[in-house]
């Protein structure tokens, strides 16, 4: 089971944080990995990391942000892989920070773009691949638990997170009779290079509001990665999985 040998996925942003996770689930279980990232240097060293695992990896510098260069990253991928059976929809980020009655709309339109917009853009080409290879496929988005519960002073972050689980559902509908499934992971809060900047008093309140008593890893991301992109998922889709360790549900 949850053998991925002979199968080919694009993680977007797979170069540090969750993306990266992922990628390490991926290769452990034997599937190719291109990542997508900007940052040519972390691009690196995460091919370095998991070519010592043993895994087939290359790396493209792209901004997903940027409809032209998806498609030319793409292209790429294809030309290196020859396929694409998996697509992880990771990169994304934070957008605005403030009251949302004061911002204005561009920087609305920049985190609309940043987070949603570069899923779509992500998704054209891969899909308009298995298409035509009518072989399914998986694609797969990062949400936030951010898009089930209120967060002060990060509006355009829980919406946009919120609306990739809109896609999700209806493209599960759009693709499913093509052997498609489309679903979203919702990570709560977990210890990476960006959360790492978070206050102490906060990272202890979120500990506290852990049902299992712990804030995340990043290994526990690995597990989901490689479920959802196995054919042990077949009967799934549509969904969010959250990984939060009992966060969103925790009463206290």
């Amino acid at each position: 089971m949850f053998d991925l040998s002979g199968n080919v996925a694009i993680v977007t942003g797979g170069n540090g944080g969750v993306g990266l996770a992922y990628c390490r689930g991926l290769v452990k279980s034997g599937c190719a990995v291109a990542i997508w990232g900007r940052n040519d240097k972390k691009n690196a060293a995460a091919v370095a990391e998991l070519r010592q695992m043993g895994g087939e990896v290359d790396a493209i510098s792209c901004d997903v942000t940027d409809e032209d260069d998806v498609e030319r990253a793409f292209a790429e991928s294809l030309q290196r892989f020859d396929k694409v059976d998996i697509c992880f929809a990771n990169a994304g980020g934070g957008g605005f920070n403030g009251p949302c009655h004061k911002i204005d709309r561009q920087k609305w339109l920049d985190t609309i773009d940043l987070n949603v917009m570069s899923v779509v853009q992500t998704w054209k080409p891969v899909t308009d691949h298995l298409l035509a290879r009518k072989s399914g496929g998986r694609l797969i988005v990062t949400s936030s638990i951010a898009a089930q519960i209120g967060m002060a002073g990060a509006a355009g972050y829980s919406t946009t997170k919120a609306a990739v689980e809109g896609l999700v559902k209806a493209l599960a509908v759009e693709l499913g009779q093509a052997g498609i499934r489309v679903n979203a992971i919702l990570p709560g809060y977990m210890e990476t290079e960006m959360s790492q900047q978070l206050p102490q008093s906060m990272k202890d309140a979120i500990q506290r509001r852990s049902a299992i008593g712990r804030i995340g890893v990043l290994e526990d991301m690995e597990g989901v990665a490689v479920f959802l992109a196995s054919r042990e998922s077949d009967f799934m889709t549509g969904q969010s999985i959250v990984m939060d360790g009992g966060h969103t549900v925790f009463p206290g």
